[in-house]
C-alpha cells in the first residue's frame, strides 16, 4: 500500500517576533519557553495520534476501535451457538463419544488481533473505494499480499488464487468475513495454489513430480 504523506507538525512561534523586538531578550525568552511547551502538548499529541490512531499500520487497539466504527465492521467473529446438533461429550446427555464434535451451549464472541484487526480494516476500506474491475482487484491483491491474483470464472464468481497459503491468522478473516473487494453480486471463492500440476499437454509437462488440480 502505498505510504502516508509525511506531516510537519512543529509549531515555530519565533517566527511571529517582528524585527523591532529582536533585541528584546524577555519577550524572545517568553515565547520561546511557549513554543516548548507547544512542541511538547501540541505537536507531541499529533504524532501520538498519528501514529496511534490515524496510521493503520501503526495504530494501536483504541485507533483500531476508531477505524472499526469509521468503516462500520466490527473487529470480532460472532459464533453461534450449537443449537441441537450433536456433540461431543461423556455424561447422559451426550453419549456420542465416538460421532461427535465440540460444541457450545450459548453464543460467543471471537476477539481478532491487532494484526487481524490492520487486515480487516484495510480490507473493509478498499473494498468502499474498489470499483470491483479486474485489474482493480488483482492490484488490491498484489499490494496486499504480494503473492495472490483473483480470475474470472466468467460465472458470476472469482477466484482468489493464492500462490503460498496464508497464515491461519489471515485465512481466519479471509474466510469469516467477507471483505475481498468484488463486483455487486459476485461470489468470491478462495484457492490455494497446489505447487507443480500433474500433466500431459505443453503447459502441464512435469509428469512425474506434480499433483492434481483444477484448471480455473
Amino acid at each position: 500500500m502505498s505510504a502516508i504523506q509525511n506531516i510537519d507538525l512543529s509549531v515555530n512561534l519565533l517566527r511571529a517576533i517582528l524585527w523591532q523586538y529582536d533585541e528584546a531578550e524577555a519577550l524572545q525568552s517568553l515565547i520561546s519557553q511557549k513554543n516548548d511547551w507547544l512542541d511538547e502538548h501540541n505537536s507531541g499529541f499529533w504524532s501520538w495520534w498519528y501514529r496511534a490512531v490515524f496510521n493503520v499500520d501503526t495504530a494501536e487497539d483504541f485507533g483500531l476501535a476508531v477505524w472499526s466504527i469509521i468503516l462500520d465492521i466490527p473487529l470480532g467473529y460472532d459464533v453461534p451457538a450449537s443449537g441441537d446438533r450433536p456433540v461431543f461429550g461423556f455424561d447422559p446427555y451426550y453419549q456420542n463419544f465416538t460421532h461427535g464434535n465440540f460444541g457450545r451451549d450459548q453464543a460467543g464472541f471471537v476477539g481478532l488481533s491487532r494484526e487481524q484487526k490492520r487486515l480487516v480494516i484495510k480490507l473493509r476500506y478498499f473494498q468502499l473505494i474498489s470499483r470491483g474491475t479486474l485489474p482493480d482487484v488483482n492490484y488490491f491483491l498484489s499490494q496486499m499480499f504480494g503473492d495472490a491474483y483473483a480470475l474470472d470464472n466468467l460465472d458470476m464468481t472469482f477466484t482468489v488464487i493464492f500462490r503460498t497459503r496464508p497464515s491461519a491468522a489471515i485465512w481466519f478473516v479471509l474466510e469469516n468475513f467477507d471483505l475481498l473487494p468484488r463486483p455487486a453480486g459476485v461470489e468470491v471463492k478462495l484457492l490455494v495454489r497446489p505447487g507443480d500440476y500433474f500433466g500431459f499437454d505443453p503447459y502441464y509437462q512435469n509428469f512425474t513430480n506434480g499433483v492434481f488440480a483444477p484448471r480455473v
